[in-house]
């Protein structure tokens, strides 16, 4: 499988697993709890598949990168919390560099 592709699933499962863990009220709503602690599960499992093509450094800059700005959204769209005009930019930051680390990663074959 594309390791892209599988890159990208990990990346959704990690931002929809870390909505179901807020969603949790600190584990007292144990089933979304248990679906966060799946959701991870299934996240890392991807993620590791995806490093056996991607350049460890590259992968995990673009799934922490990727998460940290889909998360901040959602909060913010979703559950209300607020965000303050130095931190989007400071995310952009964040993005700006997981891209750069990608397009200036040599690429080899196998």
């Amino acid at each position: 499988m594309n390791p892209w592709a599988l890159l990208l699933g990990a990346i959704a499962l990690e931002v929809v697993s870390t909505s179901l863990l807020n969603a949790s009220q600190g584990m007292t709503r144990l089933g979304y709890g248990m679906a966060a602690m799946a959701g991870y599960g299934v996240c890392f499992w991807l993620l590791a598949f995806a490093m056996t093509r991607i350049p460890m450094g590259v992968a995990y800059a673009m799934w922490s990168g990727l998460g940290i700005v889909a998360i901040a959204v959602i909060g913010w769209v979703v559950f209300r919390q607020s965000l303050t005009l130095a931190q989007v930019g400071f995310m952009a930051l964040i993005l700006i560099g997981a891209i750069g680390l990608n397009l200036t990663t040599v690429r080899t074959e196998g």
